[in-house]
């Protein structure tokens, strides 16, 4: 989102919506928690196109391969940039429009029982002239080596650490309380702001790297993120033609959890065409973060 001057009852990482009608006022006051406006939407993509998009762009063997999750990822920024309600927060009784586009999910560094998680987060910088498939596979190339090849702690693990092993849990109990209060009243600290999951604009969940069948994650009242994703295993399914015939063709589920509140379902509709089309024609990707879409 392009800077705007700061005013007053504007917060660190948002700016708020003024001007609202009647109804996104009093929302907050009717069901004032994030996980009592959760809006489920299940969608399939056919993924042909993606398929072989994906092998033109490993055709060279990179050690670092391009995969269906920087492409999502990638389709979700572009449609947060054309459909920037998408990245709204509701704190505190108001709605803000967040100031950045922020993605966060889990590297797991060994695939096994016992292998540690800890938490990516990535900024997209939309004045940036690299086109979005380029900057998410940078930087999600970046964070994962970085996690996989090293011993270290990613930022987020290292603080939730110090504060559950060092505190007894009333003080603990007291510091989230005080920290939560901060958050509601927009003084949350920056700092920590960065390294938390659930100040980000979209959770994602690449469930289908594991074999895993799940399409639901619920949302958190901690934090601002109002937008969970949830990435599904590839699968073969028909897909009807107006005729009645069909066609096998190999897809992909992706369910996304919202919080409702933020915008109306005619433009949830929409924003979710534009995610269509971007993953069923993948070379748009390679266009400008902010280059509208014809559907």
């Amino acid at each position: 989102m392009k800077a705007r001057k700061r005013r007053f009852g504007d917060r660190r990482d948002g700016y708020r919506v003024r001007n609202l009608d009647s109804m996104h006022v009093i929302a907050p006051l009717l069901l004032p928690r994030r996980t009592d406006n959760e809006a489920v939407m299940n969608e399939v993509f056919d993924i042909t196109a993606l398929k072989e998009y994906l092998e033109k762009k490993n055709a060279d063997s990179p050690e670092y391969k391009y995969t269906f999750f920087h492409v999502i990822l990638a389709a979700i920024a572009k449609t947060i940039v054309l459909r920037p309600r998408l990245n709204r927060f509701y704190e505190g009784s108001r709605l803000y429009d967040r100031k950045d586009i922020v993605f966060s999910f889990v590297v797991k560094k060994m695939f096994t029982d016992d292998g540690h998680e800890a938490m990516a987060i990535i900024k997209i910088d939309e004045e940036s002239n690299e086109c979005p498939i380029e900057q998410i596979y940078e930087k999600t190339k970046k964070v994962v080596y970085s996690v996989r090849k090293e011993e270290q702690k990613d930022s987020t693990t290292s603080i939730i650490d110090k504060l559950v092993n060092h505190l007894p849990m009333p003080i603990l109990k007291f510091v989230m309380g005080t920290l939560s209060w901060l958050n509601h009243h927009g003084l949350y600290p920056k700092s920590l702001m960065k390294s938390d999951p659930y100040f980000s604009s979209v959770f994602v969940s690449n469930l289908g790297s594991i074999k895993m069948h799940a399409s639901y994650h619920h949302l958190a009242n901690w934090g601002t993120n109002s937008f969970f994703a949830i990435v599904g295993e590839k699968k073969f399914r028909p897909f009807f033609k107006e005729d009645g015939s069909y066609e096998l063709r190999d897809s992909i589920d992706l369910g996304l959890t919202i919080d409702e509140r933020i915008a109306d379902g005619v433009y949830f509709a929409k924003s979710i065409k534009v995610l269509h089309r971007l993953l069923e024609e993948p070379s748009l990707l390679e266009r400008p973060l902010d280059e509208e879409i014809e559907l």
